[in-house]
């Protein structure tokens, strides 16, 4: 079979690989949908220094069927045919961060992560631990199981982290395709979403994903914005989901706000001087659990919330090049090869 790979210095490079085949405990997924990821840019464009590299299948955002089974399997945990989303990491799954569905916190000193130690799901198959697969909703589509895996699940993973969002006054800033995500599950949740972002285009997107309000950071005084949407006080909670907007979350956060930070590389810096009497709650969040994912999974089955229109152009594996040139703009929406 052929997988993209990434040799850095932005190309993308389709390679031949051996057909996987499911050792004891494992099995095989036949790809239907691999998502595109920010995150994938880092190994796109060469300036991350750990995993991935020209050996390497990309792709951390898979979803597809199960194709074949291997040794030890039981029946109840995996069949051919099922309909799968995978949680894209594994450990010693003895300690107890993996034992609560946290397997990337692992203790054991040697998490599995596809793109970067594990061939990933820009291929048409995919082999992985019985145990990272989880059931997709009827209702969804392999495109929506996919963003669920990663994208759209971080954002879900950062509203958890923030807590009971319903009644508040949420700031998300930026419109990508987390940050999107993230007004869409917050909406849902009973949340008054305020969407920020530079590009017109994406907060027009904003409006349709459920933003009660938006600013353009580029155009207004975000503190001076916010302050007046909100009678003075602040956002209760904000999701950062930019990587570069982190002073921004401090200029609008309320006393007693929560903000989460998701966005990547994310500098952040305060005086605590400055700052203590606001009484804040400052957090991160990498991704969401596998317990999260199945719910945020059935979150968006019971509410019919347009995922799929987070997708703005599908592609082939043969057409990788092209694809990454496309999505390393970061001009336009989420990408995503389907098979």
């Amino acid at each position: 079979m052929q997988g993209i790979t990434f040799p850095g210095d932005r190309r993308a490079v389709l390679k031949e690989f051996p057909d996987p085949l499911p050792g004891p405990g494992e099995v095989v997924v036949r790809m239907r949908a691999s998502g595109m990821c920010g995150s994938d840019l880092h190994f796109y464009r060469g300036s991350a220094s750990f995993g991935g590299g020209a050996d390497t299948v990309q792709g951390h955002e898979p979803c597809g069927d199960v194709h074949a089974v291997g040794a030890g399997v039981p029946r109840e945990k995996a069949a051919v045919g099922d309909r799968v989303m995978i949680h894209h990491y594994w450990g010693c799954e003895t300690c107890e961060h993996c034992r609560s569905g946290w397997p990337q916190m692992c203790d054991g000193g040697d998490v599995r992560i596809p793109c970067i130690n594990e061939p990933g799901g820009h291929a048409p198959y995919m082999v992985v631990p019985v145990r990272t697969l989880l059931p997709l909703p009827d209702k969804l589509s392999y495109k929506a199981g996919a963003a669920i895996g990663c994208g759209t699940g971080t954002a879900w993973g950062g509203l958890k982290r923030l807590g009971d969002v319903g009644g508040t006054t949420l700031v998300v800033l930026g419109q990508g395709p987390v940050g999107l995500s993230g007004t869409m599950l917050a909406s849902a949740l009973g949340a008054r979403v305020i969407a920020v972002d530079i590009n017109d285009t994406r907060l027009d997107r904003a409006r349709e994903f459920g933003a009660s309000e938006v600013v353009n950071s580029a155009e207004a005084d975000i503190r001076e914005a916010v302050l007046d949407l909100t009678g003075g006080r602040g956002a209760n909670a904000v999701l950062e989901t930019s990587g570069v907007a982190n002073a921004d979350a401090l200029k609008v956060l309320g006393k007693w706000g929560r903000a989460c930070f998701i966005g990547l590389p994310g500098p952040i810096e305060f005086k605590t001087e400055d700052v203590y009497k606001n009484q804040w709650t400052l957090m991160t969040s990498w991704t969401l659990s596998s317990i999260e994912q199945r719910r945020c999974a059935d979150f968006i089955a019971a509410r019919d919330l347009p995922v799929d229109r987070l997708f703005t152009r599908s592609w082939s594996l043969d057409q990788a090049a092209e694809a990454y040139e496309w999505f390393d703009r970061q001009t336009d929406g989420k990408g995503v090869f389907e098979f």
